[in-house]
């Protein structure tokens, strides 16, 4: 019998100590992983919760602005209030007591006899004394606002700019070709945040997104911490983008201010707008809507024919309306004009809408003469030395006028800031005895247009002085009359070249 009892006395207790110390290990073993889990999340969280921590207590020193900024719509009471909050010195807090109690004895509003008394009551209530009786509330709340002014907080967005910028100089460690997952990664983290953020200056206008795209940012800068923990080589990459943002800026700076003045001294503001507007309207025409009336007529040598090469919409349209304006017969008149490729929309679109009534009109953009490119870039190297207004393509063309028109005869070339006044047909009447070109004189000495050939071309080279007259009057290149026949018979192209050869 004692055997059996003591078996079963040994059973009962072994079981007692299971049921005892089986909870008390599977606890333990679940604290230890809790404490583990814990320690890991604190360590990558760290940043996440003291800028949190931050934002609590800038929210709170907000709030407590606003709440210390409010008060009665009473001039009076609102006056009174301040002054008894804000003052420390004990004679002004007197002074300031007799004031309220007289405004009360004349009958002062309900807001100052409660505002009064509760002054009072705190007078009684403080066991520090008169120097600390409205010190906790008032002179906190008044040191707040003017030394910390109200102003939206933008704590959030700053750190998610320089966590991109992070990222950034990390990526940069990485190799030029490299598709690891880590660069994966850390390239969709940047793309995330930067959308996420958009245009948001404030932190008001993030969204919640925003935050969880934050932290996804803060693993993945804790990830690149532990497989580049060179600092210096960080340092190093931060201070190159600097440098680089800051050239680049210091560039771009530059270059704006260069384009702003001249803009503003070439360009008016009325005649760029023009060009912009007429440049967008015709690209809106379909490629029909686009040719201009009476093409046939463009190689007709029995019509008059006028020339104009310019860049200037407005200018081309006065010589070419008073031309037209002026003649006898303008059904007759044949106008060709020849700008650059820029301004080509603009031009063809303001005559597209302002036809020059019955006469006929070419429009054609100096790049479409693939033969002038070459001349001119090899004429150009030849002119360097020489004033620029005068070595422009445009003004270049008229020296290849019997190639860009090879089916006219006779021309009249007019430059863009002529005005005409009379019928200019009869210039095709005109007998020029043989010479090619038909200009106005300028000869005649004490006018402002007198100059010779010696005001131009230096003739103490002999080379110079054997081929040219040095008396010989300049002429007028305003309005000229040239004859292409001549032109071509005497080969003054080839000529024009050699001399260029001279200079």
């Amino acid at each position: 019998m004692r055997p059996f009892r003591r078996c079963s006395r040994i059973s009962i207790l072994s079981l007692l100590a299971i049921s005892v110390f089986t909870p008390v290990f599977l606890l333990s073993f679940r604290l230890k992983n809790l404490n583990s889990d814990a320690s890991r999340d604190f360590v990558e969280d760290l940043s996440i919760l003291k800028h949190r921590i931050d934002a609590q207590a800038n929210s709170a020193v907000q709030q407590e602005e606003v709440e210390g900024l409010k008060g009665p719509h009473l001039v009076v009471y609102r006056d009174g209030d301040h002054g008894s909050l804000v003052s420390l010195d004990e004679n002004d807090r007197h002074h300031k007591a007799e004031n309220v109690n007289l405004l009360q004895s004349n009958g002062a509003t309900y807001g100052g006899q409660e505002q009064s008394q509760r002054n009072l009551s705190e007078q009684k209530v403080s066991p520090y004394g008169e120097k600390e009786k409205s010190r906790p509330e008032g002179v906190q709340h008044s040191r707040s606002i003017q030394s910390h002014p109200w102003r939206p907080l933008d704590e959030k967005v700053k750190e998610m700019k320089d966590k991109v910028i992070r990222a950034k100089a990390y990526l940069s460690f990485a190799p030029p070709d490299s598709n690891s997952h880590f660069v994966k990664e850390i390239k969709l983290r940047i793309k995330e945040l930067e959308r996420a953020m958009g245009d948001v200056t404030k932190d008001s206008g993030l969204s919640r997104r925003a935050t969880q795209k934050m932290k996804a940012m803060d693993g993945t800068l804790l990830k690149a911490s532990r497989i580049y923990p060179d600092c210096s080589a960080m340092v190093n990459t931060l201070r190159a983008m600097t440098y680089n943002a800051e050239e680049q800026l210091r560039s771009q700076r530059d270059q704006t201010s260069f384009l702003v003045q001249l803009a503003a001294r070439t360009t008016p503001k009325g005649l760029h707008c023009l060009s912009m507007r007429l440049t967008t309207e015709y690209f809106a025409l379909q490629p029909e809507e686009r040719e201009f009336p009476n093409q046939n007529k463009l190689q007709d040598s029995d019509l008059y024919h006028f020339a104009v090469f310019s860049d200037n919409v407005l200018a081309c349209s006065v010589v070419v309306n008073s031309t037209v304006s002026t003649a006898k017969d303008p059904e007759k008149i044949v106008f060709h004009i020849v700008t650059d490729s820029l301004n080509l929309p603009a031009m063809s679109m303001w005559f597209l809408m302002n036809p020059p009534g019955k006469a006929t009109i070419q429009i054609q953009s100096i790049d479409g003469f693939e033969w002038l490119s070459i001349k001119y870039n090899e004429d150009q190297q030849k002119q360097k030395g020489l004033d620029p207004r005068y070595a422009s393509a445009l003004n270049h063309l008229r020296f290849y006028l019997p190639d860009i028109f090879p089916s006219v005869n006779k021309i009249v070339f007019l430059d863009h800031d002529v005005v005409v006044r009379k019928d200019l047909t009869r210039l095709w009447h005109i007998n020029i005895k043989g010479k090619v070109n038909g200009a106005v004189e300028t000869c005649v000495e004490g006018e402002s247009s007198f100059h010779r050939m010696n005001m131009f071309i230096n003739f103490t080279d002999p080379l110079v002085a054997t081929r040219f007259d040095a008396n010989t009057c300049t002429w007028a290149y305003g309005m000229n009359v040239f004859d292409l026949q001549e032109w071509r018979k005497r080969n003054l192209t080839a000529l024009y070249h050699k001399y260029l050869e001279l200079v």
